[in-house]
């Protein structure tokens, strides 16, 4: 599997990102559904990454600057038909590793808090993710799940490449 920094530009992208949306609005509150449209991703403050492998695309990320020392992860999705395969771990592991690098001694995330949910919370868990109260201008939802990382940007602590097969 290989990550690029994306365009926005591919079809496959573009498919994947409204089932992306679409899923999310069957599954919480208009009010409730943070994730981005594609305006929303190609914002200065937004880098969005791709995973492909030789079938095509099989996974997306973007990371977005809340502030010089904060950033938030968004749009995490793997297509349906290619979860389990390594490619948001993948992609989590890289969102980390470029926060990190960047100086951000925190990085946080918001996700739903249905079942359907629930695989997203294991995932973050296992980088060392923890549960949170709202942060930035998220208002206490009961349809959202916050989780925060401290990071160390010496780069010590668990190295998220190696959390879990890839």
């Amino acid at each position: 599997m290989r990550i690029e920094i994306d365009n926005l530009t591919h079809p496959e992208v573009h498919a994947l990102l409204a089932e992306h949306l679409q899923n999310m609005h069957e599954l919480s509150p208009p009010e409730s559904v943070h994730a981005l449209n594609l305006d929303g991703l190609k914002a200065p403050d937004v880098t969005f990454w791709t995973v492909w492998d030789e079938s095509g695309l099989v996974g997306c990320g973007a990371l977005k600057e809340l502030d010089g020392t904060h950033g938030e992860v968004k749009s995490m999705r793997t297509p349906a038909g290619k979860r389990r395969q390594g490619a948001g771990r993948l992609i989590l592991g890289h969102i980390i590793a470029v926060a990190r690098s960047r100086g951000y001694t925190r990085l946080s995330l918001e996700t739903g808090a249905m079942e359907a949910f629930q695989p997203a919370h294991r995932l973050y868990e296992s980088h060392g993710f923890r549960y949170c109260g709202p942060f930035g201008a998220y208002p206490d939802d009961p349809n959202s799940v916050f989780m925060t990382l401290e990071l160390d940007v010496r780069g010590e602590g668990p190295d998220p490449q190696k959390m879990g097969k890839l």
